[in-house]
């Protein structure tokens, strides 16, 4: 599955100029870039996305399109931009029409949820990779709902059968831009995208949404983003892990890879209950230290057959949504790979592209360092291979 994302920025939000002094609300200064550039960053961490499209307003097209190119070098994935259309539903089929043709997959997502995480946004692929047609998060309605019309109530719905629905919405690349083909030769009007796959017939099947996942639509909800910009203290996590050199043909040999990058190693392997990455371990400790919250032995332990070489930017992703829980902001990440061998520094560049891009951070504030210890102890004399992490980051102030 190839899948890239639209990110819909093209909406007046009317309702919230007079709150915001003209602005409308996806523009809006927020950690110190647009908000839809928060949603940008989520994507970009997200091992499952290949690809952006910016859907904007035409009159601020050009704009951010040069705003687009100069911050893309944060995100490393390829970046297109797009004015939208008049309804919520053309700015999607612009975005649709953007999209490379070998993209078979997309998420369609509102930039006025800057909250979405990585952990929904693979929960919705997942859905997508099972082979449906569309798949969309959805939250339990927790008020009662009533049927008004004229000021009358009509109708009570069971609240069992409602859902709060809402974005990324994953569809089948092909699926959605036929159901957008006959939405306009047949003059349909709808509110979200999986409206359109119901129209014609298409199962449209959920997974869990997040309850912190708002969409930013009333004045009120300002107060959210006022929040999660309070005064930050900053912080520093320290991560170590090590693994042993085996034999490839020995149980639960794994392939070396460091920082999500494979790195060929003449043969050798690491003895691993997940995939066995040193660097992206370390780095995992290293993010939970500024947390406060132990290490990744207490969460994911070598005894449960579930993580049985589990991918670690798997594992990374996880850690991640603790973190922006807490709401930690990272400010720069320094690695070094201690080892006799193999040499890192022909694969350095790659794995110091992979890991920002799995942090959500520009490359230079990535620094992949290597060194051996002059053959003495345990690496010198290449029995295993060690990894340690600095993570300097800042969360609220409590």
């Amino acid at each position: 599955m190839y899948a890239w994302a639209v990110i819909v920025a093209a909406g007046r939000g009317e309702r919230l100029l007079s709150a915001t002094g003209g602005v409308a609300k996806q523009f809006l200064e927020w950690q110190g870039h647009p908000l839809y550039w928060a949603s940008a960053r989520t994507f970009a961490r997200c091992a499952g996305i290949h690809g952006l499209v910016f859907v904007f307003p035409e009159t601020a097209l050009e704009d951010e399109s040069c705003r687009v190119r100069w911050l893309a070098g944060d995100l490393g994935l390829p970046c297109r931009c797009v004015a939208g259309g008049a309804r919520r539903q053309d700015s999607v089929r612009h975005g649709l029409d953007a999209l490379p043709d070998e993209a078979d997959a997309v998420l369609i997502h509102d930039a006025a949820r800057p909250f979405a995480s990585v952990v929904l946004a693979e929960r919705v692929l997942d859905g997508l990779r099972g082979g449906a047609a569309g798949v969309i998060p959805v939250v339990p309605v927790t008020d009662t709902i009533k049927v008004v019309r004229d000021g009358v109530v009509s109708m009570t719905p069971d609240r069992a059968s409602l859902a709060a629905v809402q974005t990324p919405q994953g569809f089948s690349v092909s699926v959605l831009r036929e159901a957008h083909a006959r939405a306009a030769a047949e003059g349909w009007d709808v509110t979200d995208d999986a409206m359109l796959l119901e129209h014609c017939g298409h199962t449209v099947c959920t997974v869990p949404g997040a309850d912190g996942n708002i969409k930013i639509t009333r004045a009120e909800d300002l107060h959210m983003l006022e929040r999660l910009a309070s005064p930050m203290r900053p912080c520093v996590g320290y991560g170590y892990d090590v693994h042993r050199y085996v034999d490839p043909d020995e149980p639960r040999a794994r392939p070396l890879r460091l920082g999500g990058v494979s790195v060929p190693g003449g043969g050798m392997a690491v003895q691993a209950h997940s995939d066995g990455d040193v660097l992206l371990h370390a780095l995992m400790d290293a993010l939970l230290g500024c947390l406060g919250e132990g290490d990744i032995g207490q969460l994911f332990p070598d005894s449960d057959p579930a993580l049985d070489n589990v991918s670690s930017c798997v594992l990374l992703d996880a850690v991640l949504e603790r973190a922006r829980q807490r709401q930690l902001r990272i400010e720069h990440v320094d690695l070094t790979v201690v080892a006799q061998k193999p040499r890192v520094s022909p694969h350095r560049e790659a794995i110091r592209g992979n890991v920002a891009r799995l942090l959500g951070l520009a490359a230079g504030r990535v620094c992949v360092k290597a060194t051996t210890e002059e053959h003495l102890g345990f690496t010198g004399q290449g029995l295993g291979i060690k990894a340690v992490a600095v993570v300097t980051a800042s969360l609220p102030q409590s």
